[in-house]
């Protein structure tokens, strides 16, 4: 079963997917941190609310954006740490020959004879 779940995870790439699913959901709050300091700027520049949620229009939300990067940095190392422990536990380990690969080689070794 679990060779099963091993060739699974190789022939759909499930890690380099869930890798790049972590790492998109970790950057929506960056994304919407940007976008409040970016709005609150235009904001202050105009004179205007420019979005319609209730906030205070003469604080630009810089701690949001500071708080969603870090966070954003951390879950990126975290992921980094798991895929380098998971390159590091698999490059010790040969993949198993075929049954083409195993004939092919007792082809050569009959012909090196």
């Amino acid at each position: 079963m679990l060779t099963e779940f091993r060739e699974f995870l190789e022939k759909f790439n499930v890690i380099p997917a869930a890798v790049g699913l972590v790492l998109a959901l970790a950057t929506i709050p960056v994304m919407e941190a940007v976008v409040n300091v970016i709005m609150s700027l235009i904001g202050k520049a105009g004179g205007l609310d420019v979005n319609f949620d209730d906030w205070n229009p003469s604080a630009i939300p810089l701690g949001a954006l500071i708080t969603a990067l870090i966070t954003f940095v951390m879950i990126a190392f975290v992921v980094f740490m798991i895929v380098k422990a998971l390159a590091r536990a698999g490059a010790n380990t040969a993949p198993a020959a075929t049954p083409d690969q195993t004939l092919l080689t007792e082809i050569r070794d009959l012909l090196a004879k």
